[in-house]
């Protein structure tokens, strides 16, 4: 049999264990109230001026970017009136051609009559958005017409 070790109970040292020390020790200073003031205001009259400089890099590149979208923007405008007046013709020729066949149809007319009669002969009337897209798949019109929150 194997023989019994006793183990040595963990006491404290003889005559107790020393006070623990609980008075305040205070942090060691390295800059006094007035250098910590005076470095403020230098650091801030310092990003002041580069706020300054920056500010006004910013406020030419914004007024720059402002002129050029105003240049351009009429160009822009025409695009998409030029574009939008071709698309109103392809659908006066798809018309056309799609009628072609039926007796006495006139493009731009309801079974004969002029659908807008108030207006002069030069005036462009804007059709609805069915009617713009009349010709085209549903697939093209609902992307223009809805927002998609999934696409």
């Amino acid at each position: 049999m194997a023989t019994c070790v006793r183990k040595k109970q963990d006491m404290p040292p003889p005559g107790g264990f020393q006070p623990i020390n609980t008075s305040r020790i205070p942090a060691k200073t390295i800059f006094g109230a007035k250098t910590l003031i005076a470095g403020h205001f230098i650091f801030t009259a310092g990003s002041l001026y580069l706020y300054y400089l920056t500010h006004r890099k910013v406020h030419m590149e914004e007024v720059e970017r402002r002129s050029s979208m105003f240049a351009i923007l009429p160009m822009i405008q025409a695009e998409r009136d030029r574009a939008y007046l071709k698309q109103l013709r392809r659908n006066r020729e798809e018309e056309r051609k799609l009628m072609e066949n039926v007796d006495g149809w006139v493009v731009g007319t309801y079974r004969g009559e002029p659908i807008y009669k108030t207006n002069p002969p030069d005036t462009l009337v804007q059709p609805s958005e069915q009617e713009y897209y009349v010709h085209s798949s549903d697939k093209d019109f609902r992307a223009r017409r809805y927002i998609s929150l999934w696409d």
